[in-house]
């Protein structure tokens, strides 16, 4: 990588960090994308080499850190798989907590859009995540964790809806709600139950 393309990296970076610095402490409708740049201390133009809206910069906060997160998970060798499958529930919870509410909610927004259907997946954080956990339990299928008619579909859209549940009792509740308490308490209680009847028995 050249110093042009780490230079570029790390602007769009401070725009993503300024981003969120503004998000949390105001929310998303009360900032623009010149609040945005005047933060980060780079010319407004800028922004749009990056992005092309407000919005995507909410699509790529949404993203980055749980792609880092999924990529974790893949190089946690001779863990088994119930054991990686929390570690990325209390993990995501966690990153979830850490943005706080004020983002949270956009996510929460984002996934309850009218227009987010199956051919409007687009920037859509829903969609990621549930793709994403369907990319975990494949390599599990793969990695003879778990058995071939594993049902991939159900399991992750049921799986993702939980994990929002616990999102939006969040948000509701102003902050009242504990959803890294509880989804500890559903990894501790309800995933071995739910891949019991999948997991190849020594692996």
């Amino acid at each position: 990588m050249n110093k042009r393309q780490i230079s570029a990296l790390e602007t769009k970076q401070k725009l993503v960090e300024s981003a969120i610095l503004l998000l949390k402490e105001k929310g998303f409708e009360a900032i623009n994308v010149e609040d945005i740049t005047k933060k980060a201390n780079v010319a407004k133009g800028t922004f749009y080499s990056y992005f092309k809206r407000k919005e995507d910069i909410v699509n790529e906060i949404s993203r980055s850190p749980f792609r880092e997160l999924e990529n974790k998970l893949k190089s946690m060798k001779g863990v088994n798989f119930i054991e990686r499958i929390s570690y990325y529930f209390k993990q995501f919870m966690i990153l979830v907590e850490n943005f706080n509410i004020n983002i949270c909610r956009e996510w929460l927004k984002d996934a309850i859009n009218p227009n987010s259907t199956p051919d409007n997946k687009d920037g859509k954080k829903w969609f990621y995540d549930i793709e994403t956990l369907e990319n975990i339990l494949f390599d599990a299928i793969k990695n003879g964790e778990l058995k071939k008619e594993t049902p991939v579909d159900l399991f992750s859209n049921l799986l993702i809806s939980e994990l929002y549940g616990m999102m939006l009792s969040w948000c509701m509740s102003d902050g009242a709600f504990e959803p890294l308490e509880w989804t500890e308490k559903f990894c501790k209680t309800q995933l071995d139950k739910i891949f019991e009847p999948y997991i190849i028995k020594g692996s």
